[in-house]
Parts: structure tokens; sequence; C-alpha cells
């Protein structure tokens, strides 16, 4: 009886030898290809070149090397098909049973900064490894279909415990490993896909949605204990990003709710990283994946009272994000107040303690903290998907116009540029209600999510209370009838923000002149659904 045969063909060599070796010590016979075949042969194995298996030597600078039936006839055989065999053995090949390949790092290559010469990326398309990986996985039944460095050791315990037979190999195992291989192919297909359309077509947003996740991590359940529920991270070369890349310092596992809170927490924040002045301190509170406090200060311990002083009974249960390291003096401000997470881009010494002296607090270190910028967003709907690019407020403040008699200041402004990065991460119809600090700006009132704008005002000003007086009211879109206008007056707003664009905008006008409040038009929606 032959000996069992294996193609050993990989980019990333690493464990290949000690494969090679043990494969060896267990009767199989090795057929290898270009760089795989001299680290095998110098490693002191014997090593056949797939070259002289096929008679055809390689061409076109390795580009042809095993599209040959030699090589595919001895994967896609059906061992149990005496037909096949019998075909097989007419045509003098032998069977392949075990094949071993990773790709041409196509990934790495389109994320490099600057990004690679497109020639330099197409040579990265790897066309045989992709084609034998399936080959095989469409034959595991028969073929062993490795994938990955990490999969070496248990394939090479189950040949041992099947006396290097690889019949010995329970199907359970196959099925495993040929899954894997078709996710592989299928994310190095939709890499392809994604790079090539950004550089060949002119697109804001993608033609088609073709999406590849690291693999899933089950959480303990969903948005309530009877819905199943996992997060996905990004398959990337480059390594996690975003909330994979997060390193949590003790506490309960990351549930669903909070990974969209701490979601709408990273984005809020980096907003105002862009937005604000990277120098001052920012502090965002998420509840429910809405805003309920976001300050900026000249100091993080300011920034946080500051932001909690927005809604101190929603801020219960929060989660918390800092734009700069958590300072010894923040994390003693915030004492024993309750919240879910706190993530930052670290803690200065004594913070963590003191953070983790609470038990279940899921306290979190992100060091890729950098500014957002404009990004593809998915959401699924029944029947497909939307997409949309989104990012921090783009508005032109030279060119925004103050339509009243009552004219703003410099320092009204920026707290305008504040108030929208902050609304723009309120789901509508939102008003806010911000203002100026000793060193900073903060919100004093959130009205999130209602149906009525009127209603999101009044609750804006419930928040705020007393805080409303002489403070600025920024809204998501037009105000369609005055009666937003009045009810902000009542409260003590001096100073409305809102994108216009209602044909009953100059009734708003006429109002806040009335009332001797200022008005900005910003000329643009800030919708959040």
């Amino acid at each position: 009886m032959a000996s069992p045969r294996a193609l050993l063909s990989v980019w990333d060599k690493s464990g290949i030898e000690d494969l090679g070796t043990a494969l060896v010590g267990m009767g199989w016979e090795l057929l290898s290809t270009g760089g795989t075949a001299r680290a095998l042969s110098e490693s002191g194995l014997e090593v056949k070149e797939v070259s002289e298996d096929t008679g055809h030597p390689e061409a076109f600078d390795g580009r042809v090397k095993t599209l040959h039936p030699a090589v595919h006839g001895g994967i896609l055989a059906r061992r149990y098909r005496k037909d096949d065999m019998d075909t097989l053995s007419d045509l003098g090949y032998g069977t392949i049973d075990l094949v071993c390949v990773n790709l041409y790092p196509f990934e790495a290559a389109a994320a490099l900064d600057p990004p690679a010469p497109i020639d330099e990326l197409i040579e990265m398309i790897d066309i045989g490894g992709p084609t034998m990986v399936r080959s095989a996985a469409k034959n595991h039944r028969d073929v062993l279909v490795l994938t990955h460095p990490d999969q070496y050791h248990r394939v090479l315990d189950a040949l041992a415990t099947a006396d290097g037979s690889p019949s010995g190999v329970d199907s359970e195992a196959r099925e495993e490993l040929a899954l894997a291989a078709f996710q592989r192919t299928t994310a190095y297909d939709a890499a392809i896909s994604n790079e090539l359309e950004g550089r060949f077509a002119d697109l804001t947003v993608p033609s088609r949605i073709l999406l590849a996740s690291g693999l899933g991590i089950g959480l303990r359940y969903g948005e309530n204990p009877h819905q199943p529920a996992a997060f996905y991270p990004e398959s990337s070369v480059s390594g996690p990003s975003g909330l994979a890349a997060a390193v949590q310092h003790g506490g309960k596992e990351l549930s669903y709710n909070n990974y969209l809170d701490l979601d709408g927490a990273l984005r809020l924040a980096r907003s105002l990283y862009v937005t604000c002045s990277d120098e001052l301190h920012s502090c965002v509170l998420i509840k429910h994946t809405n805003p309920c406090g976001a300050a900026v200060d000249a100091t993080q311990v300011d920034a946080w009272r500051n932001a909690l002083e927005s809604d101190t009974e929603s801020a219960f249960g929060c989660v918390i994000a800092f734009t700069k390291p958590v300072e010894k003096g923040t994390a003693e401000a915030i004492g024993g107040h309750f919240f879910e997470c706190i993530i930052a881009p670290g803690y200065e010494p004594g913070a963590l303690d003191i953070l983790s002296s609470k038990k279940n607090r899921r306290i979190l270190t992100l060091d890729q903290f950098e500014p957002r910028v404009d990004e593809v967003r998915l959401r699924q709907i029944d029947g497909g998907w939307l997409s949309q690019m989104q990012g921090p407020p783009k508005i032109d403040w030279d060119k925004v116009s103050c339509v009243t008699e009552r004219q703003v200041s410099i320092p009204e402004v920026a707290l305008a540029r504040f108030g929208s990065a902050v609304l723009a991460e309120v789901k509508s119809n939102a008003i806010i209600l911000v203002a100026k600090t000793e060193t900073g700006c903060a919100t004093v009132g959130v009205g999130p999510g209602q149906t009525s704008r009127i209603e999101a005002v009044r609750i804006a000003a419930h928040r705020a209370s007393e805080r409303a007086q002489g403070s600025m009211m920024v809204s998501d879109a037009f105000f369609p009838f005055r009666d937003g206008i009045d009810a902000a007056h009542v409260a003590g707003v001096a100073v409305v923000v809102q994108p216009g664009g209602s044909v009953r905008d100059q009734e708003s006008i006429d109002a806040a002149n009335e009332h001797g409040m200022a008005m900005i038009l910003t000329g643009t929606r800030l919708f959040l659904h």
C-alpha cells in the first residue's frame, strides 16, 4: 500500500518544519513548492518538488505551479468511487491525502501605509493556494486541509493516535477543518474585492457588502436573557481594532448591551477629540446608547463632574469614556458611583486600583483612541442591509448664519461646535441643552429619541432645571412650529442652534427675536435613528 502524501505550500512557515518532520516520522511522503520545499529540505527532510510530480516546470515567476491535474486529481479523486480511482491510476497520478496551504498575504499588503502600488498588490492575489484549499475542503471526506499553524498540533495528535493513517482522523475533525478552509477563502476573496473596489471604483459606499469576521465570542445573552448573542471581531491581519482591541481589567464579561453602549461612548468621545481641542479632557456618559452627559474641560475631574451633573439620575449604571488616561484624582472623584463600564486610553498609577475596588465593574483600556473619521456603517433590516458614511458632524462654522437681531459671540460658536458633536450621537428626535463651564463646555440637559420635537425640548429642559438659564439649545433638525422656541424661552435658553429648512423657519426666527434669543442656522441635519 502506497504511503500517504502531504502537499505543503505555505507563505507563513511557522511550524512547517515540525509538521513535516512529524509527518515523515509517521511514514508520509512530502510534496512541496518553492520556498516551502527549500525550508523543509534545509531541515533535513526528503521532499519531492511538485514540478517533479507533475512533469511540468513552474512558469511565469511561479504564477503557475500547482494548477495541474496531477495535483488536483490527487486531491479531488473520491476514494470510495472505483471509477475515480481507476481514472487516477490510468493517468498515472497518486493521491494527496493532506493539503497544508496558507495564502499570499494580500490583506497585509492592502493594509500598508502608504498603500502598496497596484502592481505589487495584484501579485499578492493567490490563485493556486485558494484553489488547492477549496479542492481539499470539498473532498474533506478523504483529504485533510490545514490553513493555519494553529491547526497543526491537533491534526498530528489525531494522526499519531491512528498510527499515521489519514483514515483514522474522524469526520467531525475533517468537517471543522473544511469549514475553516472555506471561511478562510471567503474572507480572502472579500478582502480582495473590497480593496480593489476602493482602488478601481470611485464610490462613497460599497457596491456590495462583503464581510468576514473573526471567530465569534459567545455572550451570556443578548438584549434580554431569552436572546442568544455573540460578538464578532473584525478580521484583520494588522490585529484587532476598536472594542476588539480593548483590554479588560477584571469584572464580569461584557454583555451585548455593554458592547452597544461602549460603541456609542467611543464614537462620541472620538468625535469630541476631533471637534474640540485635543488638549482638553473629554468625558462621555452613555445610557441605553444615548449620551446622558458629556463635557470637555481643562481638567479631567471637572470634565467628569460636569458630565455627571448633566443627569445624575440617568447616569446611574452608565458607561463612561475618557479621551485621556484616567487620573488618580478622577478615580477618587468617581468614587462609589455605580457604572457598568469605563473605557479610556489608560490609567495612571493608583487609578485602576481605586476603580477596581468595587467588584463587577468592567474597566477597559483601549490604546487605539485615535480621532474618529468618516466610516461606512452598516445596519441590517428585514431583507437586506443599509449602508451610510458616518462620522463627526461636517459643519462649516465659518459659513453658518446667525439670523436673529441678537448675534452670537465667538465663545458661543465654540459651544455650538461642542453641542453639535454631542447631538450627532443622540437618537432622534433630539434636543440637547449645553452651557459654558469655568474652563470648558458641558451638556446640562438631553432630550433623546422622541416622536415629537417639542416633547424633546420639554425633556431636555426638565433635565436641566435651573441650569437651563442662559444655556444653548441644539436641535438635530428644524423646528416645524415656533412652539419649540417658545418652550425653550420659558426654560431660560439664550441661544438656539438648528439646521433650518422648514417652511416655517421665519416663524421660529420671529419667536427668537421676540424673546431676545439668538439663533444659528447650520444647514446640516443630524438625525440618528
